[in-house]
C-alpha cells in the first residue's frame, strides 16, 4: 500500500462510507494517516457524577437505568436514551442515530462510558448536564477506587522543550493496545472503530517502511523528537500516555515549523525590497504630539521611538502594533503618518538611491490609511483633520468621497467626485488617502506611497494587504531609465517595482504572544499595554439572575443623565423551541424587544451580522447620533467605534464568551472621561465559570486575559483560532512558548541559510501543503 493509494481502491467502502471520507476529506492513504485522534478511551480522570463539568470529556462508573427509543420533535430521527447512576447522582445519557443501544444494555446493567459532558437548556449545571454519544463498556464490577488517575507511572525525563526523552521505537508494532484504543472524530457513515482497523491495515502492510521525513535530522535530535515512522505509529496505537504525548508534541512541533518557515520567508523577502528612508526629527515628533487633548503615555512613546527607527532603514517597514480598545493605536498611526508626509516636505531635493535620478526624490509623500468599516474610515478622517490642520486629506469609501480643506471653506471638508479625487491622489495633491476596501480597487493609484496603515488588519485578508502594500503609482516612468539595474520602470513607475511603501498593522484583539508570534511571524510586534491618562477604570460587575432587578435600577439613573447602553446577546434569533437540547440563551431580536418594556422611555435598535452593511452602517450611525439610546447587538458591534456618550455595556450569557472578548466588547465603554460600567449577566451557577468570569475584574489588560483564556478555555475554544485554520494540535503547541521560541528559531535559521528550502525539497513541499491549509485573515 503506498501513501498516494486511493481509499475507494484499497479499502472495501459503502455508500455511507464513501460520503463520511469525503465530507471529512480523507481520499488517500496519507490523509488517512494525518488525521489524528482526538484523545484515547482510557486517558480521560474517572469521575464520579457530580465532580463533571461542561464541555470536558470523561469517563464514569454506574448502573444504567430508563432504557428508551425515541424520536427527535423535528427530526423524526430515533435515538436511544437512558440515565446513569452512581451514589453521588445520575446523568442523562443520548446515542443519536444509534437506537438500537437502547436494547444491548439492560436495565441495572453496570456500565463504564466515556464522552464528551454537555450542558442544555439555560446551563446551571445538575439536571442540565448529558452525554452525547458516549463509548460504553459493559462490566461486572466497579473500580477500587475511581478517583486515582488510570496514569501512576514515574514522570520521564525531560528534554530541551519540555518533552520526555524519545525511547526507540518497539518491534511489536500493531499487538493489542493496553493503552487504550484512540478516538477519532467521527461523522455519520464512519466510526473511530473503522479508522482504528483501516489505520492498523495501512501498519501491517508496511506502508510506513518507506517513509521519509521532511523535517531535518537535526532539528529532531536537538529537540529529541520522535522521526516521522515512528509519530505517526505512537499518535494512531500508543503503548502509553508518553508514547502519546511525545508523538503529539512531535506534529505540534511540525505545524508550528511549516507556519513559521512560510512567515520568515515572507519576511526576508520583504525586506529585500527598497523603501523610502525616513529619518525624522525629535523635535518634530515632540511638536506634533501636542495636538493629541492627552499625554502620550510611555508605551506609546516607546512604539513612536520603534516605527521611526523602522522607517529610517532602506528596506520597508513590517509590524504589527498591538493595544487594548482604547489605549491609543490611532494617535501612534497618526504620528507615523505625519513623519512620512513631513520628511517628504523638508527633503525636496534629495535623492532616493544614489544612483537615481535627481527628480525621483522623497518629496510628496503619501500617506494611506484602511478601515474595515466606513463608519470606522470617517471617525478617522474626522481625527486627522483635527491632527493634520494644513495638509489634504482625502476619503474614499463605497458611499462617496471626501476632500480637506474645502476650497470655500478651509476649516471643513466638501464631497467631492470619485474622479477628481483619484486625479489628485495620482498627483500627490492629496497626502493622505483614507477608506475602506475601496483604497485596493486598481483605478486606485499614488504617486509617491510611502507609508501603509491598516487598522483591524484581521478582518483583511492577506492578499488584500498586499494588493495595498503593492499599489503602483500613476507617474509614467522615463524612458531613458528603463534599462536601470536599480529600477524596473517596465512594471513600475518612478520608483521601480522594488520599492515597496512602509506597512504598519494594528488591531485591538488582544492575542497570545506563542499566537502572535506565530500567525504574525511575518511582522515584527510592538505592545500599546497603558491607557492614557485621565480614563476612569471600567466598573465591571458580574451579575447573577437574582441581581437583575437591581442592576436595571441602575442603569436607568446613568441613562437619565443622558448616557447610553450597549446589551450584547450571544445570538441573533430565538432558538427554535421544538429543536433537541438548543442552547436557550439571550437573543437579540426577543432582548430587544423585553428591554423596550423595562426602558419604555428609550429608543432602542438591534444590530446583528445578518443585517446589510448599509444598514449596520445606518444603525450604528444612528446610535453614534444618539439618536438611538440602547443598542442591542451581537459581538458583530465594530472594534474602534468612538462613540464617548455610550458608557454602559450589558453581556448577556457571558460564559458564552472567552475572557478576552469579553474585555474586548467591554472596551466599547472606555471612550470617554466619563465613569463607565461593564455588567457581565451570567446564567451559569457553575463555580468554576463564574471564577473564570471575576477574572475580568483582575486582570490588569486584555493581553493578560488572552494569556489566562488559551489556558483556562483551551486552544481549540480559544476565541478567534478556528479563523485561520490553524488545527486544535497546533493550537495546543502555542500554549508553549518555549516550543513556539524553537520552532521559530529554527525556521529563521534554515530560511537565512537557504531562502528556497533547494536543500530540503521534501520539506519544501510540505510547507506549501500546510500552508494551504491556513487562511490568516
Amino acid at each position: 500500500m503506498q501513501l498516494n493509494d486511493s481509499l475507494e481502491k484499497k479499502f472495501r467502502l459503502d455508500a455511507k462510507q464513501k460520503k463520511a471520507l469525503q465530507k471529512l476529506k480523507l481520499f488517500s492513504v496519507q490523509d488517512l494517516l494525518f488525521y489524528f485522534p482526538i484523545r484515547y478511551s482510557h486517558i480521560s480522570e474517572i469521575k464520579t457524577i457530580n465532580q463533571l463539568v461542561p464541555g470536558e470529556f470523561a469517563t464514569i462508573y454506574g448502573k444504567f437505568w430508563s432504557a428508551d427509543i425515541k424520536k427527535g420533535h423535528t427530526s423524526k430521527i430515533l435515538r436511544a436514551e437512558g440515565e446513569v447512576i452512581d451514589e453521588t447522582g445520575k446523568i442523562k445519557v443520548l446515542w443519536f442515530n444509534q437506537a438500537y443501544i437502547a436494547k444491548m444494555i439492560q436495565p441495572g446493567q453496570l456500565v463504564e462510558l466515556t464522552g464528551k459532558v454537555m450542558e442544555k437548556e439555560g446551563g446551571g449545571g445538575g439536571a442540565n448536564l448529558y452525554m452525547a454519544n458516549p463509548e460504553f463498556k459493559k462490566i461486572t464490577a466497579m473500580p477500587i477506587d475511581r478517583h486515582d488517575s488510570l496514569f501512576t507511572s514515574r514522570v520521564p525525563k525531560v528534554g530541551p522543550l519540555g518533552l520526555p526523552q524519545c525511547p526507540t521505537l518497539g518491534t511489536d508494532l500493531c499487538s493489542e493496545n493496553k493503552f487504550g484504543f484512540p478516538v477519532y472524530t467521527e461523522t455519520r457513515g464512519i466510526t473511530s472503530k473503522w479508522f482504528y482497523h483501516a489505520i492498523n491495515k495501512i501498519f501491517l502492510e508496511k506502508t510506513l517502511d518507506n517513509i521519509i521525513d521532511y523535517i531535518p535530522d537535526e532539528i529532531l535530535k536537538k529537540y529529541n523528537l520522535p522521526n516521522l515512522k515512528t509519530s505517526l505509529i505512537w499518535v494512531h496505537q500508543p503503548k502509553n500516555a508518553k508514547d502519546a504525548e511525545v508523538a503529539k508534541k512531535r506534529f505540534a512541533f511540525e505545524e508550528i515549523f511549516c507556519i513559521q518557515l512560510e512567515r520568515q520567508h515572507d519576511k526576508m523577502e520583504y525586506k529585500k525590497n527598497k523603501s523610502f528612508k525616513i529619518t525624522p526629527d525629535k523635535k518634530d515628533i515632540n511638536n506634533f504630539l501636542k495636538n493629541f487633548p492627552f499625554t502620550p503615555t510611555d508605551s506609546q512613546k516607546k512604539c513612536i521611538e520603534v516605527i521611526a527607527q523602522d522607517m529610517a532603514r532602506d528596506f520597508p517597514m513590517s509590524r504589527l502594533l498591538e493595544g487594548d480598545v482604547g489605549s491609543g493605536k490611532t494617535a501612534v498611526a497618526a504620528t507615523a503618518a505625519y513623519l512620512t508626509i513631513s520628511q517628504g516636505q523638508k527633503y525636496t531635493g534629495q535623492t532616493f538611491g544614489a544612483s537615481l535620478r535627481s527628480d525621483l526624490c522623497i518629496s510628496d509623500l503619501q500617506v494611506a490609511y484602511m478601515a474595515p468599516t466606513e463608519i470606522l474610515a470617517n471617525q478617522h478622517f474626522e481625527s486627522f483633520i483635527k491632527y493634520f490642520k494644513t495638509e489634504t486629506i482625502g476619503l474614499i469609501t463605497g458611499s462617496g468621497c471626501k476632500k480637506f480643506p474645502s476650497k470655500l471653506n478651509e476649516n471643513n471638508w466638501t464631497n467631492i467626485s470619485r474622479t477628481q479625487l483619484l486625479k489628485w491622489v495620482a498627483s500627490g495633491e492629496i497626502k493622505i488617502l483614507i477608506g475602506t476596501h475601496s483604497l485596493i480597487q486598481k483605478k486606485v493609484k499614488f504617486k509617491k506611497l510611502a507609508l501603509v496603515i491598516i487598522d483591524e488588519q484581521h478582518r483583511f485578508g492577506i492578499d488584500q494587504r498586499k494588493q495595498l502594500t503593492k499599489k503602483e503609482s500613476a507617474v509614467t516612468p522615463r524612458s531613458d531609465l528603463k534599462n536601470s539595474n536599480t529600477l524596473n520602470a517596465t512594471k513600475r513607475s518612478d520608483l521601480g517595482a522594488n520599492v515597496l511603501p512602509h506597512l504598519l498593522s494594528m488591531t485591538a484583539t488582544p492575542i497570545p504572544r506563542t499566537l502572535a508570534l506565530t500567525i504574525y511571524g511575518d511582522l515584527d510586534l510592538s505592545l500599546l499595554n497603558e491607557m492614557p491618562a485621565g480614563r476612569k477604570q471600567i466598573i465591571t460587575e458580574i451579575i447573577t439572575p437574582d441581581k437583575r432587578e437591581i442592576t436595571y435600577e441602575k442603569i436607568k439613573l446613568e441613562m437619565y443623565n443622558g448616557r447610553q447602553l450597549y446589551v450584547i446577546c450571544p445570538r441573533i434569533f430565538e432558538p427554535d423551541p421544538d429543536k433537541e437540547l438548543a442552547l436557550n440563551v439571550k437573543s437579540v431580536t426577543a432582548e430587544a424587544e423585553r428591554l423596550r418594556k423595562i426602558f419604555p422611555d428609550y429608543k432602542i435598535d438591534i444590530l446583528h451580522s445578518k443585517m446589510t452593511k448599509i444598514k449596520k452602517e445606518e444603525v450604528m450611525q444612528k446610535f453614534s447620533e444618539n439618536k438611538i439610546n440602547i443598542l442591542c447587538a451581537t459581538s458583530v458591534v465594530e472594534v474602534g467605534v468612538n462613540i464617548p456618550n455610550a458608557t454602559i455595556i450589558i453581556i448577556e450569557g457571558a460564559e458564552r464568551f472567552g475572557l478576552a472578548q469579553l474585555h474586548q466588547l467591554r472596551g466599547r465603554v472606555l471612550r470617554s472621561s466619563h465613569q463607565a460600567y461593564c455588567f457581565i449577566f451570567a446564567e451559569t451557577k457553575s463555580a468554576k465559570t463564574l471564577a473564570r468570569l471575576k477574572a475580568l475584574k483582575d486582570a490588569k489588560n486584555g493581553f493578560e486575559l488572552a494569556e489566562l483564556d488559551l489556558m483556562l478555555r483551551g486552544a481549540g475554544e480559544f476565541s478567534g483560532t478556528k479563523q485561520w485554520g490553524i488545527t486544535d494540535l497546533g493550537m495546543e503547541a502555542i500554549k508553549n512558548i518555549k516550543m513556539v521560541e524553537a520552532a521559530r528559531l529554527e525556521a529563521t535559521t534554515l530560511i537565512t541559510q537557504d531562502p528556497e528550502l533547494s536543500n530540503y525539497p521534501i520539506l519544501k513541499a510540505r510547507v506549501k501543503e500546510k500552508v494551504s491549509e491556513y487562511h490568516f485573515e
